[in-house]
Parts: C-alpha cells; sequence; structure tokens
C-alpha cells in the first residue's frame, strides 16, 4: 500500500525521495514509460529487486485456454494473455566485484523522478558496496514519442571516495521469470516461457535478438546499441547466446571520474512479416536513433510534451495534490494512446499485466473522450483499429444469431476473451459505447474522411446489431432485453436505459451518416428500408420510470428488488463480488459503479434537471463504487446538480486512484480510465464542458477547496482555454478561427479578445443524499493529507 508521503506534491514532476520496498510494484506502474506501441514497467536498472518485472509491446499476446466447468454453445474457447518480451532496460553494475544491489552494502540516498513535461524517468543512487567503496548512480530512461520504435538509457556511474574498478553489463534478455499471475495453472505453464528464440546476434557494438511466441505465432525483434564515454584503457565486449545479449565494460575510476553509457534500443514486432525483414526492421530504427542521438532523443520528446501541454493542460489553485494528480494523469493517457497506430489501449496502458492486457470499452467511454479535445489522433488510432477486428465482430453476432458486429467485451487481437458471458457477452452496450466515440470524434474534429472511411463501417455495423437485438413489443415500444449494462452486479436484464438511450443515439447517428455519405452507404449495402428501421426503432425506443418513486430504474424492474444490507456488510467485505456469490448480488438492488448516473452525464440531454437530481440521489444510496471506473461520473453529476463539495471529493477519488493505490492493486498498472476521470470530473464537472452538434458549451462552478480552474483543450481546429475563479469566467482563443461558445446558455462569439463572463453560484437542489455506510468518497479539502479508504 503506497503512504501518505510516498511521493512529494510538485506540480509537475512525481518524485520518490526514499525507496520503499513493500511498495515497489506499485511504483513500478507508477513510473512506467511508454509510447502506445513500447511499454516499460519502472523497474530498477539492475533487474532486483523487483514486483513485477515488465516490457510490452501493444498487441504481442500469447493464447491461453479458457476454462468452464459446463461447455456451452458460443462460448470462447481461448483467452489471450499480455507477453512480457524482451527487457532491454537491465543494465548490472559491480563495484570491486561486488554488485550493486540495494538490498546489499549501504544505500545513503536513492531518488527516482518522473517528469512529466521531459517525458523522463531519472534516479539517483548514492551506494557504498559492503567493502565500503562509494559510487553515485545516475539513469535516465525515455520510451519516444517522437521515433515509435525506439527506447533509450542514459547510464553513468562517478567514482567518489577511492579508486574502483567497474563493470557494467548491458543486457537484453527474454523469458524473464515472472511471479505467478494467474490461479490458473494451464496460463501459468503457457507464460512461463512463451518466448521462442529464432535469433541472436552480435557484433562489435550491436545484439539483436528475435523470437516467437509459442502458440499465437507473433515474431518479436529487439535490439540495442551503446556509446560508452569511459577513461582510457576500458575494455567492452558484445556476446550472446540463448536469450541473452550483453555488452560488458571494465574499467577503473579514479575519485571524481565518471562512466557514461548510452544505450539505444529498438522494438517491432509482426504475425506476417518474415524474420529478415524484421531484423531489418530493428537495424534501421537503431540507426535512426544513433542519428538522433541522446540529446536529440531528448529535445524532440520535450517538444512532442511541449506542443500536447499547450492544448491539454489543467492548472488548480487551492489543490496541489489534485494538480499533481490530473497531470500525471494526463501524462500516462498520453502515453497509453500517443502511437498506438491502429492497436488497441488497454485498461492498464502498457503499465503492467493486470486484465491481462486486455481492452474493454474503459476506453472509448472514458479515455477517448478525454483525448478526443486533447490529443484526438490518438482518437482516430483506437477507433481505425475497432475497424480492422469488424471480421471478427461480425462473426461473433453471426455465432450468436445476430446481424451486425458484436464487439468483444475484452480482447487483444479482436476475439471475445471473457469466459463469463453475463458480464461478457451480455454486455452488448460496448458497442453503443464505440460508435458514440466516433460520433464524439467527428463532432469534436470535423473529420468527414476519418467518417466516411472509419466511422461509417462501425455505425453501420453496431446499428445493425441493436436493430437484431432488440424487437418492437405488441405496443410498439422497441425494447433490448437479456442484457447487462455498466453496473456488474445487475446481469440480464431487460431495458437496461443506460444500453437504451446509447442504441437509441447510435441508430440515429448511423442513419445520419448514410445520408451524409450515400455512396459509402451503398456499398455497405444500407437500404432506404434499413435506415427507415433503424430510425423507427430509435424513436420507439422503451425507457422505464417507476411513477411510485419519481426515478428511473435501472433496468425494468430494478426498483423492485429488495434493497443490500449495507448495514450487516462490513468494510472488509468489500468489493462485494469477493465475498458474495453473483445469484445474491443480481437480485438485488447494489450498484457496482455508475450505470443510471452515468446515462445521466453521457445522455444528459434525454433528461430533466429535476430528474437528474432524484435520480442522483436514489443511486448514490446504492453505489459501492467496487470499480475504480465510478468516482468521476458521480462527480460530474454531482457537480451539475449544485452538490459541488460532494463532486470534490469524488474528484480527489478518481484523481489520486494509483498515486494513493486506493484499491490496492496498482501494482499490476495504473488505472487508465480513473486517470482520464481526473481530468473529466474538473473539465465536464466543475467546467460543465458538454459539446455535440458543432458546438461547445460550460457551465462552470468551483467548489470551496478550488479558488482557480483553468484548463485547455481543442475543438474542431482550435485551441481555447478556460479560467474559472469563484466570480468570474474568462474564455481565450489560443488558436484558430473565431469560435461560438455557450456559457450558461448565453451564446457568445469567441475571437482574438478574450470574453469573461459573470460565474454564477450553484443552486444546491433540497435533496437528501447519502451513500451506503462506510462506502462515503473521502473528504476533500485544500492542504488535505492524502490518506486510504479504510
Amino acid at each position: 500500500m503506497i503512504t501518505n508521503s510516498a511521493f512529494a506534491v510538485e506540480p509537475w514532476v512525481v518524485r520518490e525521495r526514499d525507496l520503499d520496498m513493500g511498495t515497489l510494484a506499485q511504483t513500478e506502474s507508477v513510473f512506467a514509460l511508454s509510447n502506445g506501441h513500447i511499454g516499460m514497467r519502472g523497474n530498477l536498472d539492475e533487474g532486483e529487486p523487483h514486483g513485477l518485472p515488465g516490457t510490452y509491446l501493444n498487441s504481442v499476446y500469447e493464447q491461453r485456454p479458457l476454462p468452464y466447468a459446463e461447455a456451452g454453445y458460443g462460448y470462447p474457447e481461448s483467452g489471450q494473455t499480455v507477453v512480457n518480451v524482451t527487457n532491454g532496460k537491465l543494465i548490472r553494475l559491480l563495484v570491486d566485484d561486488e554488485p550493486f544491489e540495494i538490498r546489499y552494502g549501504r544505500l545513503h540516498e536513492h531518488e527516482r523522478l518522473l517528469d512529466l513535461r521531459a517525458g523522463t524517468l531519472t534516479r539517483r543512487a548514492h551506494w557504498s558496496a559492503p567493502s565500503g567503496c562509494p559510487v553515485r548512480v545516475t539513469s535516465t530512461r525515455l520510451v519516444s514519442f517522437t521515433q515509435r520504435a525506439v527506447a533509450a538509457i542514459r547510464y553513468e556511474v562517478e567514482a567518489l571516495g577511492s579508486p574502483v574498478r567497474i563493470v557494467v553489463q548491458s543486457e537484453l534478455v527474454a523469458n524473464e521469470s515472472l511471479p505467478a499471475l494467474s490461479a490458473d495453472p494451464r496460463a501459468t505453464a503457457v507464460l512461463e516461457s512463451p518466448l521462442v528464440m529464432e535469433e541472436n546476434v552480435t557484433t562489435e557494438d550491436c545484439a539483436i535478438m528475435i523470437h516467437r511466441t509459442r502458440v499465437s505465432g507473433l515474431s518479436i525483434a529487439a535490439a540495442m546499441q551503446h556509446d560508452v564515454d569511459a577513461p582510457d584503457g576500458t575494455h567492452m565486449d558484445m556476446s550472446g547466446s540463448g536469450d541473452t545479449g550483453r555488452l560488458t565494460v571494465v574499467t577503473r575510476l579514479e575519485p571524481g571520474q565518471r562512466l557514461r553509457l548510452v544505450k539505444l534500443l529498438a522494438y517491432g514486432w509482426s504475425a506476417e512479416r518474415s524474420r529478415p525483414a524484421m531484423h531489418d526492421q530493428v537495424m534501421a530504427a537503431l540507426a535512426g536513433a544513433r542519428s538522433t542521438g541522446w540529446d536529440g532523443l531528448v529535445s524532440e520528446q520535450r517538444a512532442f510534451l511541449d506542443d500536447f501541454w499547450s492544448g491539454a493542460d489543467v492548472e488548480i489553485d487551492g489543490d496541489p495534490q489534485v494538480q499533481q494528480a490530473v497531470r500525471f494523469g494526463l501524462f500516462h493517457l498520453l502515453q497509453a494512446g500517443a502511437r498506438t497506430e491502429q492497436r488497441p489501449i488497454p485498461a492498464k496502458g502498457l503499465t503492467g499485466p493486470g486484465y491481462d492486457g486486455h481492452t474493454f470499452w474503459d476506453t472509448e467511454t472514458f479515455v477517448l473522450p478525454v483525448l478526443s479535445y486533447t490529443y484526438p489522433s490518438a482518437v482516430a488510432d483506437a477507433l481505425d483499429w475497432r475497424r480492422t477486428t469488424l471480421p471478427q465482430a461480425k462473426d461473433r453476432a453471426k455465432r450468436l444469431g445476430l446481424r451486425g458486429a458484436a464487439f468483444p467485451w475484452r480482447t487483444i487481437h479482436g476475439e471475445e476473451c471473457s469466459g463469463y458471458w453475463p458480464a461478457g457477452t451480455a454486455a452488448f452496450h460496448i458497442n453503443a459505447d464505440i460508435a458514440c466515440a466516433v460520433a464524439r470524434y467527428v463532432d469534436a474534429t470535423h473529420d468527414i474522411e476519418f467518417e466516411r472511411e472509419i466511422g461509417l463501417p462501425l455505425l453501420v455495423a453496431t446499428a445493425r446489431l441493436w436493430r437484431s437485438l432488440g424487437h418492437h413489443d405488441v405496443g410498439g415500444r422497441f425494447r433490448i432485453d437479456g442484457v447487462t449494462g455498466p453496473d456488474e452486479y445487475s446481469a440480464l436484464a431487460d431495458n437496461n436505459v443506460y444500453t437504451n438511450l446509447m442504441a437509441r443515439r447510435n441508430l440515429r447517428a448511423a442513419a445520419d451518416a448514410t445520408v451524409r455519405h450515400p455512396d459509402g452507404a451503398q456499398q455497405l449495402g444500407v437500404t432506404v428500408d434499413e435506415t427507415a428501421s433503424w430510425r423507427a426503432a430509435a424513436d420507439a425506443t422503451y425507457l422505464p420510470f417507476d411513477d411510485r418513486l419519481g426515478v428511473h430504474p435501472q433496468n425494468e424492474g430494478f426498483t423492485e428488488h429488495a434493497r443490500w444490507d449495507f448495514a450487516a456488510t462490513e468494510p472488509e467485505q468489500y468489493p462485494l463480488m469477493l465475498h458474495f456469490p453473483y445469484f445474491e448480488l443480481y437480485r438485488k438492488q447494489v450498484v457496482k459503479q455508475a450505470d443510471l448516473v452515468l446515462a445521466l452525464y453521457l445522455c444528459g440531454e434525454d433528461f430533466k434537471f429535476e430528474d437528474k437530481v432524484r435520480d442522483f440521489a436514489y443511486y448514490e444510496a446504492l453505489t459501492v463504487r467496487d470499480s475504480s471506473l465510478s468516482s468521476a461520473v458521480q462527480s460530474v453529476i454531482a457537480a451539475e446538480i449544485g452538490q459541488l463539495d460532494l463532486a470534490y471529493d469524488y474528484l480527489g477519488e478518481a484523481a489520486l486512484m494509483d498515486l494513493d493505490d486506493l484499491e490496492h492493486n496498482t501494482r499490476d498498472g495504473v488505472h487508465i480510465a480513473s486517470l482520464a476521470g481526473a481530468w473529466t470530473a474538473l473539465v465536464a464537472g466543475f467546467g460543465g464542458m458538454r459539446a455535440g452538434g458543432g458546438r461547445i458549451r460550460f457551465d462552470p462552478r468551483l467548489p470551496d477547496g478550488i479558488t482557480r480552474l483553468a484548463f485547455r483543450l481543442c475543438y474542431r481546429g482550435r485551441r481555447l482555454q478556460v479560467v474559472v475563479t469563484a466570480d468570474t469566467t474568462t474564455y481565450h482563443l489560443l488558436e484558430g478561427d473565431p469560435l461560438s461558445v455557450m456559457h450558461h446558455g448565453e451564446e457568445f462569439l469567441l475571437g482574438e479578445q478574450p470574453v469573461t463572463l459573470p460565474t454564477p453560484a450553484a443552486a444546491t437542489p433540497d435533496c437528501w443524499i447519502r451513500q451506503p455506510r462506510g462506502r462515503e468518497p473521502l473528504p476533500r479539502r485544500a492542504g488535505a493529507l492524502r490518506r486510504p479508504r479504510p
């Protein structure tokens, strides 16, 4: 568990001043570097001790069997698990024949620093060998945003007190030993040594290894090259055998002398290219990196991030912890999506093996909305990947007896990998989540070519799914029965309100897109009768309402179920899914994560304000937040209905999910969706930002703990900055043509001159809002100490 003092609170860096062995795995996730293609956990350079070693390439996976107590038609037969690929981070050091290892000798000082503007991880250690010889070790690591296949490490050793003999071993190592990551022994066996050696070649200054995964048959190439600056008389040797390539550097350092080594790494993988082609690819990437040089890579990294922050930064006055956390979150979002290039954005990014490296609906619903307004090209790439998986999704729909495409609940390559169908296959809302992400991206960018080539096929395939999944009842209502909504404590329900609303938007968006792109629609076989049936279904979509309680039931009949006995549930019995049978959860009024409340946010125009107040109050009393996806959504709606203090509490929980390890599982990788939630709670919650139909509006209000909120975003080729205080809101057009903007219902044209308008006070509705016993969010106030939830 990460304690309060784990990281210093600073606006642009995450700094660890002391090494805590008990939280090594968690900090490896926090300090992970990635560019969306390559991911490197923040393991120590020397490799040991470690929590979870990890180097990942996006979409490199191994197949494994899925266990079933009883077989059933349509069950997925195999799963996919992310593979720990060749580790190029390793740089071992011997000081007078004694290995630099923090558990031995004496560690005088140790610091790690993740720089959110430079995009680098720097480590500084002052260590004395058991013999007493002191050295200072400094390393800086980066995974390049500008050169997709490249990572680099600058490693320096300085002798401090007396002459020392130094040996540095810089390595490439495959098939590292890993802790058991699954209770299924078959999965453990598959992942024990997943890589088969195909090539290990060394030259005077370069090593290259090519492996193949045993079952999925993917080829992986890794190469390293070095620049060494050392005293005269230094000896260097490159060797390789088996699963290891190694450069050995031997020298003698006088006090004050330094050995500097720059390690350049290149990675590539393919399911189709030949071994020679893979070899040439990584060698070419190394050549480009060497031409750029270390200083050039650092400069490119900083320039890339300067441009990103100029259109995405969020500034907060009054809460330095949340200030650090929201920038940390945006940095990890960028790392997860910047260079995916037709690959998915996994739930943990490339920071750890959690969820087997799978992507879920989290990407489209929580991550892509943020990237749509901060780094939209990543959204186009992620949705283009979904388009490439349409064949698998169409095959899945056909197997289920449906038309269109049934996208998987969890996957790496595009096939369904969920072995528990009530919370997997039945969660059909993933299809509408993808369609919503398409519509949002097109609105945010006005990218008509994307809509025609990528968006239209996705919208049509998902609309066909809904039209075949739902049906018109005897009263003419369009019903979608037997599905699972976002709340995984309710399964196989009829007419989940979130699902029905999102399906309705999907059907209308598809019909409208076929009008804008008739040629593309014709190529997809869309007829006038088909689009008419989509519109008819959308117009007749059934939305249950409980007249007795005056609220929307999460799904038909939900408010008639018995309520969960929260008073008899002890704190240690959360999360409920680990202590109670799903059967008991499914038939009670208890909510794992925002479901109906998520509909209030994403489909807000379908609810009256007074409905939002009543619905929010009702579901607050039932929602236990056994998922990290919930807090940000609850924050947004709390802010919208005037519950600003509660919204602030939920903001803190979303923002500090990983820096404080609130869910006790950051060791498996950071929570990318929750990190996105910090931006969402601030910009969509306190900033009141909503967009659609080519229009953007803001309804800003601040809680007492935040005195100023400023955020930047991109919309339709413009860059905006919104600065909110308790009294005024000022809008700046930083780049692009004038834009029409709405402020609390008042429309104005934003041009070269800033526009300042009053920030109205929030009207707090007269309603009683409470949470289940022991599940209240941690109180948030300026200067409050971080503390984990009990």
